[in-house]
This record gives C-alpha cells, structure tokens and sequence, in this order.
C-alpha cells in the first residue's frame, strides 16, 4: 500500500491497517457573516398590484392564486381592501363551474372520497378546486391543515389545486371567506369545485348557501344511521352516498342504502324538483365512483333546465350579502375604540349580578351608535 497526502492526516491509512482508507474531508467553507446574512433577510418579493394578481390569476398561475386567497383570509384591513378589489376584477370570469359541496359524519372518508371523485374528474379533462375547511382548535387557534397530505395522489396533478382553509373558530368553520375564493378559483379556470366541511354540524347551511350539488357522505353500521345524522341535513342533500362499500361492509352498506332510501320519501318535495338518491361507493377501490359523478351531472341538467340552477344562485348571492353586512358590523362593533376599554367594564358587572346582561348589551350598542353619549 503507497502512502499519499492522507497518511500524515488519518492513521488508519498506514500500511499496518490493511483494508482501511479514509479520505480527507472537504475545506469548511466560511460562515455567513451578520452583514451577509442581514442583507439576504431584507431581501422581499416584489410587491404585486391588483392588476398583477387579477392577470395572474386569469393565466391560471397557482402562486399567484394562493397569495390572492392569503389576501382574502387576512384579517388586516388593507389585505381586505386589496383582495375585495381583485374579486370585483375577477367576478366577471366567475361562475362558470360546478360547485359540489360534501359533509358527512367523522371517519366517512371525505378526503378519500374527494380524492377518488377528484381523479376521475380530473381524467375526463377538467380542472378542479378543493377548498378544504380544517377545524381549528377553540383554544389555540391552531389547525392541522393536513388535506394535502390525505390526498396526496390528487394534489400531485397539475390540474387540482387544493387549499385547506382554517375555520378559525367561525360557525361551523364556513364563511365568506370561502365564497370569495371561489370566485378566485373559477377566474383561474376551475371547471370543478369540491367544498369538504368539518363533517355534520352547523356548517352545512352555509355549504349549503354557497354550491350547486350537496352531497352528505356516511358509512355502513348496523342500523343506527337515522339516529345519528339530523333531519335538517339530510333535508338539504341532494344525494346520500354510503362510503366504504367494500369487502364485508357490502351487505351493511346495502342495508343503509335501504334505510335511507326509505327515510327519503317521508321528506317534502325539494324546490328543484329533483328527488334525492342514495347510492353506495368505494373510495378506496374507486368502486362505483363514475356513477356518482355521472348522477351530480344529471342534477346539475336538470336543475338548469327547469331553472332552479340560476334562481339558486341568485338567492345565494342575496344570502352572502346580508351574512357579509353582520359579519362587518359584528367586527366594526368590536375593534371600536369608544369599546375597547368599557366592554370589559360592563362585561364584569354583569358577571357579577350589578348589571343584566340584555342592560349591559343594550348601553353597549347605545355607546356604539353614539345615542345619548
């Protein structure tokens, strides 16, 4: 064995250690200095005007999509003014696509539902959207925002763009944050858009207000489904879908089927005229898969055809409008400076037996309209 370089730096290169070499490591490269590094943090992205962001948007670019919705979730009030400001730009481009709106119970499988029903989309040549509302924690705030992960095949295609969304303690962790943004995503050329909610809730009202096709995803049991899904949301769904029919869930699945197919015809007629059906599916095997979107099609037809399609949506946008002015005046009362002292001052009284709450909410609104103040 020769002797080189190495020898003088690593002993185990001597000639008594046969079978061992070990080579001399690189040169350790010079640290970033404060100066460098201070310079690289004051380095910012160019600003983007509403023209750059509606143009981005129209070109279908995704980044550029993505911070206009981060616009439209800030609760700064210039990222508002800026963000209402490229949904009035974008409106006109709206409202070409199918909204399809899906809840069910805990453990249903939405993702894997969204997923499958999404691929299969996505394969017939069309774009789609998912806007996923994670539940944030009342206490922290906090939300998981894992939807990208549970649909990890759908969200590696170029053409689906997935945004999970944090309720931020809202009812039922829908708002109008969510109507807006799908105005954005239908601009950007959305053909198809999936709105997946918490699961059975108060939510569904507002899902309800703001698709075209509701759909409430279950999963086969023993019988006890009526019992633990409310009439009220079983009224709004244009379709019941029984998930996870496969293997030994087949017979339970069809039983459910059953069950709600029955409990169905006791429910009044639906305004659309269309008569609810319930189907079963495999998201994971994409068993029966192309039925259900084949079905949400013949919905969508048929409700354009007797008209209801476009009345809907004309009631929808009345709806957010009125929602819209409670959730401003709602903010406007609380971020008063004239309030943001004695609210506190009132709220202790009344948890203290000095004041009734309806008093103390009554001088409250009286201070806020400047009444006899």
């Amino acid at each position: 064995m020769h002797t080189n370089l190495e020898d003088s730096h690593h002993i185990e290169n001597h000639p008594e250690y046969i079978g061992l070499a070990v080579n001399r490591g690189v040169e350790r490269l010079p640290s970033l200095s404060t100066d460098s590094a201070n310079r690289f943090l004051r380095i910012k992205r160019p600003k983007l005007t509403v023209s750059d962001y509606v143009d981005g948007i129209l070109a279908g670019n995704v980044t550029i999509l993505s911070q206009a919705v981060t616009l439209i979730e800030s609760v700064l009030p210039k990222h508002q003014k800026i963000a209402q400001e490229i949904i009035l730009r974008c409106l006109p481009y709206a409202g070409k696509s199918i909204r399809v709106g899906i809840t069910g119970v805990p453990g249903a499988g939405k993702s894997t539902f969204i997923e499958a029903l999404g691929l299969y989309v996505i394969n017939k040549k069309s774009k789609i959207a998912v806007l996923a509302i994670d539940p944030s924690s009342i206490l922290s705030k906090g939300s998981i925002l894992g939807d990208k992960t549970r649909m990890e095949q759908l969200s590696s295609e170029t053409n689906a763009y997935i945004r999970p969304s944090p309720s931020a303690g809202s009812l039922g962790g829908v708002t109008r944050k969510t109507r807006e943004t799908i105005i954005l995503c239908e601009a950007a050329g959305y053909e198809t858009i999936f709105i997946e909610t918490v699961g059975v809730g108060q939510s569904e009202t507002a899902v309800k207000s703001m698709v075209d096709f509701f759909l409430l995803l279950l999963i086969p049991g023993a019988g006890d489904e009526l019992q633990g899904i409310k009439r009220g949301i079983m009224e709004m769904a244009d379709a019941i879908v029984i998930n996870k029919a496969d293997g030994q869930n087949i017979q339970k699945a069809e039983l459910a089927k059953s069950q709600f197919r029955n409990a169905i015809h006791l429910f009044p007629p639906t305004k659309s005229g269309w008569i609810p059906r319930v189907e079963t599916c495999s998201s994971i095997f994409s068993s029966r898969i192309p039925l259900i979107w084949d079905m949400i099609i013949e919905y969508i037809n048929h409700t354009k055809n007797n008209g209801f399609f476009d009345e809907n949506r004309k009631e929808q946008s009345r709806y957010w409008m009125y929602e819209t002015i409670d959730e401003n005046l709602k903010r406007s009362f609380y971020q008063n400076p004239r309030l943001t002292d004695i609210i506190k001052e009132y709220e202790t009284m009344a948890k203290n037996d000095k004041m009734s709450s309806f008093e103390a909410a009554q001088k409250l609104l009286d201070i806020y309209f400047n009444k006899n103040y």
